[in-house]
This record gives C-alpha cells, sequence and structure tokens, in this order.
C-alpha cells in the first residue's frame, strides 16, 4: 500500500496526463465533463475555462470526480468554485485546446475561469498485488492489503502527509 503523499503525487501525475473530471455544484444539478488546467504553483487548486453561461459560474460550494485513464486511480474532492477574473492567470494557463472552444480568444465575452478550491480528498488506487489478481482468477476473497491503496486527505499537496 502506498503512502499519503505517495497518493497524492501519483494523482497530480495521473491528472496531468489526463486531465479530464466530472464537476459540479452542490446545488442538485447533474455535473458535466470539464477540462481541468493546472498550475503547479497553486496548491489545491484547480482550474476550468467555462462559458459564463455554464451552470458552475454562479459558484459555491462543489465537487469533482477524477477517473484516471487507465481506470487504475479515482479521486473525489470537495471544495468551492468561484470565477477568477485574474487576467495573468488566463493569460498562463491558456493553450491551443481552450483556444478550440473560444474561438474569439482570450477577449471572448462569453469566456470565464472557474477555480475550484479543494477542501478535501478521498482517493483510491487499485494495485493489485500478484497474490490478489490469482485470487481474482480462481473467484478467491482479497484482502484489503493486496487491492491497493486509499487516504482520505485535508490537502493535496504532495509533500505533505495529511
Amino acid at each position: 500500500m502506498a503512502d499519503k503523499t505517495e497518493i497524492k503525487k501519483d494523482f497530480w501525475k495521473k491528472l496531468a496526463d489526463s486531465p479530464f473530471m466530472m464537476v459540479g455544484l452542490m446545488d442538485g444539478q447533474h455535473h458535466e465533463p470539464l477540462t481541468a488546467q493546472l498550475d503547479e504553483d497553486q496548491v489545491d487548486t484547480i482550474f476550468f475555462f467555462i462559458g459564463k453561461d455554464n451552470r458552475a459560474a454562479k459558484g459555491g460550494k462543489a465537487m469533482a470526480q477524477f477517473v484516471s485513464k487507465g481506470h487504475d486511480f479515482f479521486a473525489c474532492l470537495a471544495g468551492s468554485a468561484r470565477l477568477d477574473t485574474d487576467r495573468a492567470m488566463i493569460d498562463k494557463l491558456w493553450d491551443k485546446q481552450v483556444e478550440a472552444w473560444f474561438p474569439k480568444g482570450k477577449d471572448d465575452p462569453n469566456l470565464a475561469l472557474l477555480r475550484f478550491d479543494i477542501d478535501t480528498a478521498e482517493m483510491w488506487e487499485s494495485d493489485v498485488s500478484m497474490t490478489g489478481r490469482v485470487k481474482m482468477l480462481f473467484g478467491g476473497t482479497i484482502r484489503s492489503d493486496e487491492s491497493g491503496s486509499h487516504a482520505k486527505v485535508a490537502t493535496t499537496a504532495e509533500g505533505t502527509p495529511a
């Protein structure tokens, strides 16, 4: 089993490899897929370019879910969302993929940057041991120490154990 620091490191690496998340406010509406924009200078923060008419634009308590490309890592993040009007941050995170959604560029009147600040996270990393894999093949019971890692954390910062 990996320790919490290792799980958090794996989370940020896997999110960078496949930056797609389901994000929604805690207002009863469905969550929707958004592309995460990561700034390594921001701890416990994920950004998303959205339209000002997006249902998340009003901000508030929010949740985001992540499943890695290989389906071997899962995360559920709780926090708050709000619009970030910092033009320097928009410039820093802007790329060709974002431009495809906003053809009028950074001055598109519908462009908004949603800032998601993480309060808590729960993460699961599947790394079934060899013994566990054999048990799966033959219908045996897999013990928790053979299935992977799980962590509840108050911060996703890589250098902190909590």
